[in-house]
């Protein structure tokens, strides 16, 4: 299977697949006499692998670290798990912060309802949003 095929049948462009080989996320095919890359069936489920990996937050460096357990013929489960408790811990680090910053909008939005804009004095840029902000998002441990 040629790259263009390769590329239609997985909605992966073809810039793409020649980057992903080139960092070594996709092994590069054997080329034909004429020099272009001749797939098989395999780099279909890889390449649906790197995208389902992709969806869940892995980057291109961590599936690289994936796939390459699986080609030296290991199974890469075990550090799977931990990259994957690992994203779930940030992403709860990010809700956080994403959370803080909701409260401190709703919080604003309720302040800002009780001002009246004649009042925005000339050293102010907007009154609307207090000069000095003393709380800061929730810090990770």
């Amino acid at each position: 299977m040629r790259i263009g095929d390769v590329a239609r049948r997985t909605g992966v462009s073809v810039k793409s697949l020649r980057y992903y080989e080139q960092i070594g996320v996709l092994t590069s095919p054997p080329r034909t006499p004429s020099g272009y890359r001749e797939y098989d069936g395999q780099v279909i489920a890889r390449l649906q692998f790197i995208r389902a990996s992709q969806s869940v937050g892995f980057t291109l460096g961590e599936i690289r670290e994936i796939v390459a357990f699986r080609d030296r013929g290991e199974i890469p489960c075990g550090h799977v798990l931990e990259l994957l408790r690992q994203h779930r811990e940030e992403s709860a680090r990010r809700i956080a912060a994403l959370e803080f910053v909701r409260q401190s909008l709703d919080d604003l939005v309720d302040r800002a309802a009780g001002l009246r804009l004649e009042d925005c004095s000339a050293d102010d840029v907007c009154h609307l949003i207090p000069r000095l902000a003393d709380a800061s998002p929730p810090h990770s441990a």
